[in-house]
């Protein structure tokens, strides 16, 4: 039987009327992704009942045709490896379910609370570390979000508040509004911080109305981007991100390590001066969080120090984000002590390393 369901082409960005329309024409099976990057059908293709594939024709359009082992495909596709049990990691590697004082907030860290205003996403990043949280049970209502509100309203050592999920900026402007206003009425409240991966895998999720609640809010607005590879960068990525900055926005990335996807120096470097050419300060380049699921794209702890010691010396300080680590019940990011590992195969003598640390400080 032929195949009636029409297959999007990517750079055909007037098949949908608004971002809305084209979050829901995501694509979710191989056989439209491999014939809009021309690849032959896969005869052991991986596809998992949870967790499936997810990518909007926005972000496919980056990808290079015809490359299986294009760095922004590989997020993306699933691998069978996926199903691999492998000791020391887990469903839930942050021990998140034990910071969850009421539904849908977490409480980890002193002076900020994170909120799981969504489970939706726009694309499903397989080295996710929530890939096996239970949103339903963590997602709030509209008549839950006051009883979010009066926790962080007795907290008063909470000065932040994180928006995640999922992707908040999945969120239609009105749900953003409702969160962002009920946040704004507490006045120990100074920022807003969203995480979010749209403005890069679907740039028309920034659109007037956004940037107005941007423009207009009370509070400061931070907004840490996902980006992981210099491919995720283009001049419309960049056209949001100057729109988002112009309203008030502090941008900032963080990135993960992953395997065969951006652990060469070559790769990182690119990627932080492209941030940063496109008005996004690098933040936080994270040791990936051990997820079931997902330990194909890690890579030795010391051969993620050599790395950031060749960035130390390839970068002034301002673009070389923090090595950091997230660890069960520990309130703050780890800093990797990058001293304490060192890369043998690629070790530079100590004053070497001193002097070129010393001369990006100045």
């Amino acid at each position: 039987m032929i195949s009636t369901k029409k297959i999007y082409h990517a750079d055909s960005s007037d098949d949908f009327q608004d971002w809305q329309a084209e979050l829901s024409a995501a694509v979710s099976d191989l056989d439209t992704l491999f014939t809009l990057l021309d690849l032959p059908k896969q005869a052991h293709s991986h596809t998992p009942k949870q967790f499936g594939l997810r990518v909007p024709h926005a972000f496919i359009k980056k990808m290079k045709k015809g490359d299986i082992h294009d760095p922004l495909l590989r997020q993306v596709l699933p691998d069978g490896r996926e199903r691999m049990t492998v000791d020391g990691y887990s469903t839930d590697p942050l021990d998140e379910n034990n910071h969850n004082p009421i539904k849908g907030l977490l409480h980890k860290y002193q002076s900020r609370v994170l909120l799981t205003v969504t489970g939706a996403c726009a694309v499903h990043c397989r080295y996710c570390f929530r890939q096996h949280f239970d949103y339903h049970a963590n997602q709030p209502s509209t008549h839950e979000m006051d009883e979010v509100m009066d926790y962080i309203t007795k907290h008063t050592e909470v000065n932040e508040v994180i928006l995640s999920g999922g992707d908040p900026l999945s969120l239609n402007n009105k749900r953003l509004k409702l969160w962002l206003d009920k946040i704004a009425a507490i006045g120990h409240i100074r920022t807003v911080r969203l995480h979010t991966r749209l403005p890069v895998v679907l740039p028309n999720r920034v659109d007037h109305e956004l940037i107005s609640l941007i423009r207009y809010y009370q509070k400061n607005i931070v907004i840490v981007l996902h980006i992981n590879h210099p491919n995720e960068i283009d001049d419309q990525l960049i056209a949001k991100t100057k729109q988002l900055k112009d309203a008030g926005a502090t941008l900032l990335n963080q990135s993960v390590l992953l395997a065969s996807i951006n652990d060469d120096i070559q790769t990182l470097s690119k990627l932080n001066q492209d941030l940063f050419g496109a008005g996004i300060l690098p933040y936080y380049l994270h040791i990936l969080d051990k997820v079931q699921g997902a330990a194909h794209f890690d890579i030795d702890i010391h051969d993620a120090v050599g790395l950031y010691w060749q960035l130390l010396e390839a970068l002034p300080g301002y673009l070389v984000p923090k090595l950091v680590q997230e660890r069960p019940n520990h309130p703050f990011k780890t800093p990797i002590d990058i001293y304490q590992y060192s890369n043998k195969k690629n070790e530079i003598n100590d004053k070497k390393r001193l002097q070129s640390v010393k001369n990006l400080v100045k």
